[in-house]
């Protein structure tokens, strides 16, 4: 069983095999459906396609609340698997363009519903176009299946939540988005710039080493030093809208030091409410 990441190799066996379900993540905030051309044109063999905003979210609120991606709802979410042909006994295999954001976005949303057996394609489609693996264009339309949802409500805190923490030090808050957004500079998506106030930031992209993720004992390394001795279950990330947080939460895991907490409304969420304190620089 693939929990975390897997390699082109791993997948072109498991493909050969019939053994294993394969999602399409690719999307664009530039350019929302340039995902879905880029899946129909050409995908992995018998990937089906997750748009972010579609298939990864529920529909944003009209002031913001909760945040530019919220999560669907754990059965609204379970629909979507089942047809898609996902159930529960499913080995999936998820990739992006190559950083894998958006693909750790939908590992942590299976792992949320209390699904194990779900991977991340280390290196992405750019990877496994690079080696010149094969593809195939068109959409995919696979027989569906029944997915139940085990929902870990533990895996995600809220507003209310992190805003205690904060004042209280009862958690580490790491933002994962990059330094310049982290600082309030150079913000291009939320109305707002800043930070929670006592975050501290990790950048996703620190994960990651010509296009795949650090080897586990190399994370490893990088996140003790960033954790100190927390458990994993007092490390909550957060970022601009709950999904490159998940690249964190992935790395976390892979480099087998527990699976840490979300925030998924993130910066956009906490930002919606001008009485709460943001911080800057």
């Amino acid at each position: 069983m693939y929990t975390t990441l897997i390699s082109t190799d791993e997948l072109a066996a498991a493909l050969d095999a019939a053994r294993v379900t394969v999602v399409d993540c690719r999307f664009s905030l530039a350019d929302k459906s340039a995902g879905r051309r880029a899946y129909t044109a050409a995908h992995i063999p018998g990937a089906v396609y997750a748009n972010l905003d579609e298939d990864l979210s529920a529909p944003m609120a009209s002031n913001r609340a909760g945040g530019r991606h919220p999560l669907p709802t754990p059965e609204a979410f379970a629909r979507t698997l089942s047809a898609w042909g996902i159930g529960n006994d499913t080995q999936i295999v998820a990739y992006d363009d190559g950083p894998g954001a958006m693909a750790a976005r939908f590992w942590w949303m299976l792992r949320w519903l209390g699904h194990d057996a779900v991977a991340v394609l280390n290196g992405g489609w750019a990877a496994w176009q690079g080696e010149n693996r094969p593809v195939e264009s068109g959409i995919h339309t696979p027989s569906p299946a029944h997915f139940v949802p085990h929902t870990r409500p533990e895996m995600v805190v809220n507003v209310e939540k992190v805003y205690q923490y904060t004042a209280s030090g009862g958690a580490l808050v790491i933002d994962a988005r990059a330094a310049d957004r982290f600082r309030g500079e150079n913000e291009t998506i939320d109305p707002v710039g800043g930070h929670i106030p006592g975050a501290t930031n990790y950048f996703y992209g620190q994960n990651l080493a010509e296009g795949r993720f650090l080897s586990g004992d190399e994370l490893a390394q990088r996140y003790r030093a960033l954790i100190l001795q927390r458990p994993a279950a007092e490390v909550i990330f957060y970022c601009g809208s709950g999904v490159t947080a998940c690249h964190n939460l992935l790395a976390m895991e892979h480099a087998g030091l527990g699976m840490a907490r979300l925030y998924p409304g993130s910066w956009s969420d906490w930002s919606s409410d001008p009485g709460r304190p943001r911080a800057q620089g």
